[in-house]
């Protein structure tokens, strides 16, 4: 059944439009961060598809880059709007654009660096995207990929609510990290490094406090720190992210690469 479900516009618009940005987790691992070890300094030139609320482009902003926020839902812009409306000043800048991710309004070679993260895994051709990032970074540019860790404990039952047509997002699939890098270097990219990232707070966490909500209870978006544990826990994750045991914990799996400079040929 899920084989013929999509991603679809409206299962955006309608994520977006429902709830306020404050409401909705950050991106697990915080991709921006990530990014930040890799680029230059100055002020480059980053584009996030599927920006989403956009807080991780705000931040990069903050740190002088000049940055494009891409996405084809009205709503997911709204809520980058607003994002951007209560932030501080920036040393950067932040631009809103609607786009198609296949088809970006940007010239060839345009770009410092190109990140997404929560997108690929909801495109049937991920090839397809990832040539278009390719196309618009300039010879030595960065690109940023985050997607679902396909032996996460979490998997089978998001398949089964996406073949239940309950999934928010209509259709996605996941990524082994093997699997992941050999997308990469099949358009050309040269890979630098790859991480894993956990959920904080954890999806025990998170569930527990969807079910209070349908219960009429309002329980924390974070639970009370544990010191002793939550140093302990975190020490770990440092210690797992860049290796590949590691890799196969986590939720989370992201990749960064370069277009080879000078350019070479293409496989």
């Amino acid at each position: 059944m899920s084989a013929r479900r999509e991603s679809r516009r409206e299962h955006w618009d309608r994520f977006w439009g429902a709830q306020p940005v404050e409401a909705v987790y950050e991106a697990v691992g915080a991709p921006h961060a990530e990014l930040l070890r890799h680029l230059p300094p100055g002020a480059p030139r980053v584009l996030e598809v599927g920006a989403g609320s956009g807080r991780d482009s705000l931040r990069l902003a903050a740190c002088g880059a000049r940055v494009t926020v891409l996405d084809y839902s009205e709503a997911a812009l709204a809520a980058s709007a607003r994002a951007l409306a209560a932030a501080p000043p920036a040393t950067g800048s932040l631009r809103l654009l609607r786009g198609d991710a296949l088809a970006l309004p940007l010239a060839n070679g345009s770009l410092d660096a190109v990140f997404h993260q929560g997108l690929l895994e909801h495109f049937r051709t991920p090839a397809a995207l990832l040539a278009e990032n390719y196309r618009v970074l300039r010879p030595g540019g960065l690109l940023l990929v985050d997607v679902p860790q396909r032996w996460h404990f979490y998997t089978p039952a998001k398949r089964l609510l996406i073949a239940l047509d309950r999934w928010f997002a209509g259709w996605e699939c996941s990524f082994s990290p093997r699997e992941l890098e050999g997308l990469l270097r099949a358009q050309g990219f040269e890979l630098l490094a790859t991480y894993g990232a956990w959920p904080e707070p954890g999806l025990v966490y998170r569930a527990l406090r969807r079910a209070a909500a349908r219960l009429g209870l309002a329980l924390p978006m974070h639970p009370p720190p544990l010191p002793l544990l939550g140093q302990l826990a975190n020490a770990l994750k440092r210690w797992a992210r860049y290796r590949r045991a590691g890799h196969y914990t986590a939720m989370v799996i992201g990749c960064v690469a370069r277009r080879p400079a000078p350019d070479g040929p293409r496989p």
